[in-house]
């Protein structure tokens, strides 16, 4: 018998790629419209910090850990927080990118199914901006929180009057965590090492990295977590390649025998 297996995290995609300039646009097309939308829902500051009150209380009210034990964590050590920083400025969106690069050219399925999720978390997490506004903790006086990024260095953002790029008052959901979480999930559904677990380490320091910088609630972690797992019920993920190829039918010495000659 010549069964033949294949080696972990290699097995074939025979899903035709979508065209690589559609799927270019598409996902452009989606950033620029999260962006601008964000930009257009700007302006509601006092809302904002009104809802960062009822957040950071109703956090108290049910016991979440405080994000202050967090970022006094990190600020054992100028170099921690100076990474925990880079970190926030620079892995989130090339590494969602590499992710799905990757996937559209080894696992042409898994990418249209991570695609089409990845666009309605962000869809739910616009209207969420239109509908919620919210400072980042960072922002909140009383709370013993510092702007890490603005201390420390580096900084993505400027001073909110000024910063004609972003919108500061957009902390609900976290994308930073919404994405790096399809991210881990994607690589684990796409893959068969048995250390493809790992990828869970992502999300995970993602999670420290926000909070610990004041950039956003655990909240803001709780409900991107939330759009997810629902746009993961709604969007049906592709059936992964069996681990072996199934096994030839054997025509055995014996079963010619047995059969006698052709008449």
């Amino acid at each position: 018998m010549n069964a033949r297996s294949e080696p972990a995290g290699a097995e074939p995609d025979s899903t035709v790629r979508p065209p690589l300039l559609r799927e270019f646009l598409l996902v452009a097309g989606l950033f620029l419209v999260y962006k601008l939308g964000r930009r257009i829902a700007d302006g509601h500051t006092s809302d904002a910090f009104r809802d960062a009150h009822q957040v950071w209380h109703l956090e108290r009210a049910v016991h979440l850990p405080s994000e202050t034990d967090v970022q006094s964590a990190l600020l054992h050590g100028d170099a921690l927080v100076h990474l925990a920083n880079t970190y926030y400025a620079t892995v989130h969106f090339p590494a969602t990118v590499a992710f799905l690069v990757w996937l559209y050219l080894r696992r042409p399925a898994h990418y249209v199914w991570a695609r089409r999720v990845l666009a309605l978390v962000t869809s739910a997490a616009l209207v969420l901006t239109f509908t919620f506004p919210l400072a980042p903790p960072r922002m909140l006086t009383g709370t013993g929180l510092l702007d890490t990024a603005r201390i420390y260095g580096p900084s993505v953002y400027g001073p909110p009057a000024r910063d004609h790029l972003s919108n500061q008052f957009a902390a609900m959901p976290s994308l930073h965590f919404g994405w790096a979480l399809m991210v881990a999930v994607g690589l684990i559904a796409a893959t068969r090492s048995r250390w493809r677990w790992l990828w869970l380490l992502h999300p995970l320091v993602t999670l420290a990295v926000i909070v610990g910088t004041a950039n956003h609630y655990w909240l803001d972690s709780i409900v991107a977590a939330a759009l997810l797992v629902t746009a993961l019920a709604v969007v049906h993920s592709p059936h992964r390649t069996p681990d072996t190829a199934p096994p030839k039918a054997l025509l055995l010495p014996q079963d010619t025998v047995l059969a006698g000659p052709a008449r």
